[in-house]
């Protein structure tokens, strides 16, 4: 179905949804313009989600739901949304909402809000689905303005999910700086996990040069992944055997000269790596992952403290390890984002759907809730977990 173009009550500017891929395909330079203008995420990128789309399972139950804001040929706003059907429910969503760790909606500065509010009421009142969840919103999401009248007005609200972001920023000047600030038990676990590896050989923590070829690299990440969720009895397509999914967000990344891949090699074996992008001047973290037959030795823990560590020496001013509440990652963390979700219905079936999502919830919270008498229990020692 083509874009249909309608003026909105903001100067001039016209909205439009589009919903073929054909059409998205052929937005790429204007919306690479905008998301270099509006300093965008990787995760709004017109690129990501082109590589999300072109290598998304399911596909057969998804749709593009793209809303725009032109003033004249120039573009302003973007909404990235798709549809995924879930039993039976059509449900709105952000476009690459799997594999993106920060959902919004990208503007460019100057941007018209009226416009973008418009054009959020136009999508809204598409009837293309029948509830809508947008996930992992930053406090300082832009999409947050847009919608905030919509919560006002009882079409929106809160959902019950919520998800935690941990950071590492401070005053360091140094790398080592840095390390001699944290425990001693954290110190002499570093130290430790270093000497424990380097009985077996050469122990070498390294940046990747952009020129290497990154399939090795993501054949031994996708494999150790494989083996670390067996063990936890946990699965991902991201990381199947031949799935195409990582390398082509991967290599958006490199392209766009964010990438940055660290590995912490064992006499020539990689045995951690993390995949991470640098933007705003933070380091951010989208995949770790190590050999968990070194655990005994914490590879992971010991790479996370080597690129903090490079991080710092670089004058970048955070370390972001982006969404999840894992242990390994608050150990570190010197700050915390809540990243929250709205959720919204505009049929019965969505309404429907709601009203269930929200009981299994309340099902959850009075089964998972401790005896009046129960003591509470010790916090596990903190070990690596991953994306």
């Amino acid at each position: 179905m083509s874009g249909q173009k309608r003026l909105a009550a903001a100067g001039g500017r016209h909205i439009e949804t589009i919903t073929s891929y054909q059409e998205f395909a052929a937005l790429a330079p204007v919306w690479n313009a905008l998301w270099q203008r509006a300093d965008g995420l990787v995760f709004q990128s017109h690129a990501w989600i082109d590589a999300w789309w072109c290598t998304a399972t399911r596909r057969d139950d998804r749709d593009l739901v793209i809303g725009l804001v032109w003033n004249g040929a120039e573009l302003e706003a973007v909404l990235p949304f798709a549809t995924i059907r879930r039993r039976g429910v059509t449900v709105l969503e952000w476009a690459a909402k799997e594999h993106s760790d920060y959902g919004d909606a990208l503007l460019a500065p100057d941007r018209n809000r009226d416009a973008v509010a418009a054009l959020w009421w136009e999508i809204a009142a598409t009837g293309r689905f029948d509830m809508l969840y947008l996930n992992r919103l930053l406090p300082d999401a832009a999409m947050r303005s847009i919608i905030a009248s919509d919560i006002t007005a009882g079409t929106l609200r809160p959902n019950h999910r919520s998800e935690i972001s941990y950071r590492v920023a401070g005053p360091w000047q140094r790398g080592t700086e840095w390390f001699e600030a944290q425990s001693k038990k954290t110190r002499q676990n570093y130290r430790r996990g270093r000497k424990f590896m380097e009985e077996g050989g050469e122990l070498c923590f390294r940046l990747m040069a952009p020129d290497e070829p990154l399939e090795p690299v993501l054949a031994r990440v996708a494999a150790l992944k494989r083996k670390w969720l067996e063990r936890h009895g946990r699965a991902s397509d991201l990381f199947d055997e031949g799935a195409p999914a990582l390398a082509a967000l991967v290599g958006v990344m490199a392209r766009l000269g964010i990438l940055h891949v660290f590995v912490l090699e064992l006499a020539g074996t990689v045995v951690a790596v993390s995949i991470n992008v640098v933007q705003r001047r933070r380091m951010m973290a989208f995949i770790t992952t190590y050999d968990p037959e070194f655990e005994r030795a914490s590879p992971g823990m010991v790479l996370m403290m080597d690129y903090i560590q490079w991080s710092i020496d670089q004058g970048l001013e955070m370390v972001d390890f982006m969404c999840g509440g894992e242990d390994f990652k608050r150990r570190f963390a010197t700050q915390s984002e809540t990243l929250d979700s709205v959720t919204g219905a505009r049929t019965l079936v969505g309404r429907l759907a709601m009203m269930a999502d929200g009981a299994g919830h309340a099902l959850r919270n009075w089964r998972s809730r401790p005896p009046a008498s129960a003591e509470p229990a010790d916090s596990a020692e903190p070990s690596p977990s991953h994306r």
